[in-house]
């Protein structure tokens, strides 16, 4: 067989796309092989002895199709040069005729190489342009391209931490936290040291353990350590990418940030602890004043009671059933309060006057442990929006709650002053105090049922929520400090003043003056 005839043969039948070019600007081919014209559709007749842009134009239509520019520069290159010209990935439409005779641009992709073919005095006799059409491949490609980015925006939108392991666990490759984790961006052995609690970390690695040995899902709620240095929770979810050989390769993990559920679910708890204490303890106040109530029974049945054992017995009915009275009261003013019932009276109310009336009513359990008590009102006459009932009904509280948990003998001071926009009312004590924890939800619904366990002191412990919800429908606002249990308290309301003030703050005395009741057995000091 003649060398010519093997070419040829060899040629024609190769795997890869190939045409002969002639080394001029017009690029006219030559020979072309059975494998380029399967690819693009066309015929020997329709391309050897033509222009190969004039079988393969550019698309008009399209005006940033620079396909024909682009194979034309590399032509040119392996000319000038005399060496190979490659072109990885090259976009040139094929133009296709449909059955109407209108001409559609089909995009293809290719990969080519132009080769200069030289003669034996090294002149170039042809350019060799091999190509390989690589449209399916650019196309899956790009397929999964979106994919990932379909993945990455869905990653993004539902979770708050994306990593991925190694096989075992022992590596993380790479983690991006968004603001709730610190970020990894290489390997890190260190991870269960960096992000998990020193007392989760047994539970997380039974978990990884379980999930490696069954090639499955790995999944558990747990606490983390967040990028602040706080401790959070996360809800983890991790998957195992498996080879051909259905081994683990990687684990690919996201994580939401359920801090505050987990948080308002054990708020959850507390109050529903709470609430059933508080029940207990409504129970135990309720029965109290029924066996005094039993025993006063029996005793007018015992007989031909005399004057002096009804009039003692009167005297406990009457003590036990204003207890019960008081009990009831409380729950009513909580109820109608927190659900938003009570209307407030309000009108121009003297301050010093609310104070007055707040110091009589508390005055008798005062006396009873003998308490010093001092009281400086706000100098002149200091007028306040509100309703004057149900601010006594505020002070009162707080007092009755300093008097109940101040230990006999103990020091009971009331104090008020004003400012140029509202009026502060402070109730100090040298009583038996607060821990930190308590005085911060002091205003709490249930909060007296661990301050005070032996319940010696009685009552529901409402008083003080009724008063930060009376305050707060005022515009007010209310605090409590303590330094520590044993070390008694400070109570401050703070309440908007009414409009402007005739005298202001300091001005004259009112023209009916306020007067405390003279009360025996207690000492008071008043300072005006």
């Amino acid at each position: 067989m003649h060398s010519s005839s093997l070419f040829e043969s060899v040629f024609n039948h190769a795997p890869i796309g190939n045409y002969l070019l002639s080394p001029t600007p017009e690029a006219i081919v030559l020979a072309v092989n059975d494998a380029f014209l399967a690819a693009s559709g066309r015929t020997r007749e329709e391309m050897v002895g033509v222009s190969l842009f004039t079988t393969f134009p550019a698309d008009p239509n399209d005006p940033t199709d620079d396909s024909e520019t682009v194979l034309r520069a590399s032509l040119a290159r392996a000319v000038a040069s005399g060496k190979p010209d490659s072109l990885p990935t090259v976009r040139y439409p094929i133009p296709v005729t449909q059955a109407d005779g209108s001409v559609r641009f089909e995009e293809r992709f290719w990969n080519a190489i132009s080769t200069p073919l030289f003669d034996a005095d090294g002149r170039i006799l042809c350019v060799s342009h091999s190509t390989s059409d690589i449209t399916e491949q650019v196309r899956a490609a790009a397929a999964l391209r979106e994919s990932e980015k379909r993945f990455r925006a869905l990653t993004d939108a539902a979770a708050d931490v994306v990593y991925t392991m190694s096989p075992d666990w022992s590596e993380m490759h790479q983690l991006d936290g968004r603001g709730f984790l610190k970020d990894t961006t290489g390997s890190d052995e260190s991870w269960l040291d960096d992000y998990i609690p020193s007392e989760e970390r047994v539970r997380v690695r039974q978990a990884i353990d379980t999930a490696r040995r069954n090639k499955a899902v790995f999944e558990l709620e747990h606490r983390v350590l967040r990028a602040d240095g706080s401790c959070g929770w996360t809800l983890s979810r991790a998957v195992p990418m498996l080879d051909a050989e259905g081994e683990i390769y990687e684990w690919i993990g996201a994580a939401n940030d359920v801090t505050e559920r987990r948080e308002a679910e054990e708020k959850l708890r507390q109050a529903d602890r709470h609430k059933d204490e508080f029940l207990a303890m409504l129970a135990h106040e309720l029965r109290n004043p029924l066996a005094p109530l039993g025993a006063a029974a029996q005793l007018l049945q015992m007989g031909q009671p005399d004057e002096a054992r009804v009039r003692h017995t009167s005297q406990i009915i009457a003590r036990q059933v204003l207890h019960m009275t008081h009990l009831i009261d409380d729950l009513l003013d909580v109820s109608r309060v927190t659900n938003g019932l009570v209307s407030l009276d309000k009108a121009p109310a003297e301050l010093n006057r609310i104070l007055a009336e707040a110091v009589e009513q508390v005055t008798p359990l005062m006396r009873a442990r003998e308490h010093d008590f001092s009281c400086a009102f706000a100098p002149g006459m200091v007028m306040v929006d509100g309703d004057s009932k149900r601010l006594v009904q505020v002070v009162a509280n707080i007092l009755n709650n300093a008097a109940k948990y101040t230990p006999e003998g103990g020091s009971i001071s009331l104090a008020a002053e004003a400012t140029a926009r509202d009026v502060c009312i402070t109730v100090s004590d040298n009583g038996i105090g607060m821990a930190p924890q308590l005085a911060a939800r002091a205003f709490d619904l249930f909060a007296q049922a661990e301050r005070s366990p032996d319940r010696s002191s009685g009552g529901l412990g409402l008083g003080l929520a009724l008063v930060r919800s009376l305050v707060e429908l005022h515009g007010g606002s209310v605090a409590a400090a303590s330094p520590g249990s044993g070390d008694g308290s400070v109570f401050t309301v703070r309440l908007p003043l009414a409009g402007p003030q005739a005298d202001g703050p300091g001005g004259k005395a009112a023209d009916d003056p306020v007067r405390l009741p003279v009360l025996t057995a207690l000492r008071i000091l008043v300072v005006d």
